[in-house]
């Protein structure tokens, strides 16, 4: 029996063994499909991505055919490269340098050559591609923009590197994937589905059908559409009026928390980063280390927010009930808060809550400050409590918005000023600068404007979103969910007043927009800079924060201008401007306009390391711009140069 029995043992393992190679051979073939299989040849049906509309129903993003020459390295035979090169303008070593680089990613295997021919360009080499064995067309959709504003929200196309091909299986060499944006957020959504087609090849390795009758093959299926919460002509506004300055403009509906306008400047008309120059146009903008197009100072620069932070140390005052609307400070244009030590002022005379907010008077907020921080006798519980009631507006965190870049801010703890000042104790004079939006707090514009959103929805927001809608979709919960502040809803009331009167009787009585209630706050934050190695005082930020109506809002906006100086200077002036412009789509404004149109702060920027390209094109442009109305803002790179 024993002998027997191993010699079954080998017999029936080796039939299970040809009946499964039978199975996988002759039966069930798809496992060929995965192998680098010479007899089978693989095209994909590039999908076109989806498009983008605004809040309204404007079209913003389109696609527009485009081609790539694809390159198989093995398949290569009796190139006359002279010619190749001519006809593609491109040099020898070009050519020798892209198939060494295709031979890399695999010898069997198609990569692009040449990435993005317009259709010029495509049937020029399409009547010679015969004569270029191992070189074929492959087609895709590349981006067809409608706009010329709003390059920091949409993003842009590019090739996948190799890095993400070995991570994620659905990429291939030469595929586009969304980078920055919403193009990038959304990526997933916009791409769609590629189709394949397997194709059976002789030995000669010609095409001689379609393998297996098309049984594998599978059909593309087109991205889907977005609708950004955008309103493209506010978008468009704001990038006008931000023409030769920097900083960035925020503004939200509040009741949603929808990105209404995203303005970051300078910024570029996002077509330059599409077709063959793209390359070369991106890595420009990059290199611009004075202007930095790239950087998105909405979402990505981290300011002392200035008196805007006031309303913040207000409210928790009230909620600390260290003060109420009455308790009453006097200002003598300046708070002694240590001995021989002072804090500037606007102010004179007795100030509470109302008056403080509209004059804008550091004295009564320090009092505020340290009256909050004596609560608790000065220990670490004093400034967590602080903290605590300021991050439950969104501060000092990641907000969670759906745009793929962004920066905490920074609220100060216990912990923080235990770093700062180890082996003895501070008080609340050692920190009174938070008071009022100095010291170590530091916020991004979209920050500041979900903070006012907060405050007119007395005590309450919905994270910031630029999604509004997605085709056979819902949008993520999160974007639906309310977050409620630790501050009562009844200490808003006195604070909205006060906001309301800055527009009335306070710093920006000058601003006022005639049949609409706003409510703002002005806002001045110290700015210092390295010149020569030397830190320098340098012109203050421009800040503004506001929201409108008074009364069922539908607006919250800041502002941020670098070296703007005066908040009601710059920053006031743009935010009564988006403000009437969203709530009524024309401007009686017309002198804030005019001032804002005509503002120039380059020569300021000048004086922290020169003009960048960027910066002379913005002021080559400005004065056409200006005549025609037109809105051209930065186009950064004159393409007929590069």
């Amino acid at each position: 029996m024993r002998k027997v029995l191993l010699p079954s043992l080998i017999i029936i393992a080796a039939i299970l063994l040809v009946l499964r190679l039978f199975y996988l051979q002759i039966i069930d073939d798809s496992y060929k499909l995965k192998s680098d299989n010479n007899a089978i040849k693989i095209k994909y049906d590039y999908p076109e991505r989806g498009y983008i509309y605004d809040r309204n129903g404007k079209l913003l993003v389109a696609n527009q055919p485009s081609y790539d020459i694809m390159v198989i390295p093995r398949e290569l035979k009796n190139i006359d490269t002279l010619e190749f090169c001519q006809l593609l303008d491109i040099t020898k070593e070009d050519y020798v340098e892209k198939i060494a680089k295709a031979k890399v990613y695999s010898p069997r295997l198609p990569s692009v050559f040449l990435a993005q021919l317009n259709k010029s360009e495509f049937a020029a080499f399409q009547e010679k591609i015969r004569k270029f064995e191992g070189f074929y067309f492959q087609k895709r959709s590349l981006r067809d923009y409608q706009v010329n504003y709003g390059a920091n929200v949409f993003g842009f196309i590019t090739q996948v590197n190799e890095k993400l091909i070995a991570k994620n299986p659905y990429y291939n060499s030469g595929d586009l994937i969304g980078r920055q944006g919403v193009e990038e957020s959304y990526e997933e959504v916009l791409r769609g589905i590629k189709g394949v087609k397997y194709y059976q090849k002789d030995k000669y390795n010609r095409e001689i059908g379609s393998f297996k009758e098309g049984k594998y093959d599978t059909i593309s299926v087109q991205g889907e559409d977005i609708n950004l919460t955008l309103d493209a002509v506010l978008q468009e506004y704001g990038e006008e009026l931000m023409i030769n300055k920097r900083g960035g403009i925020v503004a939200i509906e509040p009741k949603t928390g929808e990105i209404l306008a995203l303005v970051t400047a300078p910024s570029y008309d996002p077509a330059i980063l599409v077709g063959r120059q793209r390359s070369k146009n991106y890595t420009l903008l990059y290199r611009d280390s004075i202007a930095k197009p790239l950087y998105d100072r909405g979402l990505l620069a981290e300011y002392p927010p200035g008196s805007p932070f006031k309303i913040l140390t207000g409210l928790v005052g009230l909620q600390e009930k260290v003060i109420d609307e009455q308790t009453t400070f006097m200002c003598h244009h300046g708070f002694s808060y240590a001995p021989g030590r002072f804090m500037k002022c606007h102010g004179f005379g007795p100030h509470q809550l109302h008056n403080g907010i509209y004059n804008s008077c550091n004295t009564y907020f320090a009092n505020v400050y340290l009256r909050i921080i004596g609560k608790y006798s000065n220990t670490p519980f004093a400034v967590d409590t602080w903290s605590n009631h300021v991050k439950s507006f969104g501060l000092g965190q990641f907000m969670g918005y759906d745009l793929p870049t962004g920066k905490r801010g920074k609220v100060p703890t216990s912990n923080t000023y235990k770093k700062m000042y180890p082996g003895w104790g501070y008080s609340g004079k050692t920190i009174i600068s938070n008071a009022i939006g100095q010291g170590e707090v530091l916020m991004t514009p979209i920050q500041l404007a979900n903070m006012m959103a907060t405050v007119a929805n007395e005590g309450y927001y919905f994270t910031p979103h630029i999604i509004k809608k997605i085709q056979g979709q819902k949008i993520d919960a999160k974007f639906t969910t309310k977050h409620v502040t630790t501050i009562d809803k009844k200490h808003f009331k006195p604070m909205i007043s006060g906001l309301f009167d800055v527009y009335n009787l306070g710093t920006a009585s000058s601003l006022r927009v005639e049949g609409i209630d706003i409510c703002g706050k002005t806002g001045t934050a110290e700015n210092y800079a390295k010149i020569n190695g030397v830190r320098t005082k340098m012109e203050d930020h421009s800040i503004f924060v506001a929201f409108a109506p008074k009364d069922n809002p539908k607006i919250a906006i800041a502002v941020m201008i670098e070296n703007g100086g005066f908040g009601a200077t710059i920053a006031g002036p743009i935010a009564s401007l988006m403000i009437e412009k969203y709530l009524r789509n024309k401007i009686t404004r017309t002198d804030l306009e005019k001032r804002i149109l005509e503002r120039s702060l380059q020569d300021r920027y000048a004086k922290l390391g020169g003009q960048s390209e960027a910066v002379k094109q913005e002021m080559r442009r400005r004065d056409s711009i200006l005549k025609s109305k037109m809105i051209v803002p930065k186009i950064i790179i004159d393409t007929t140069k590069h």
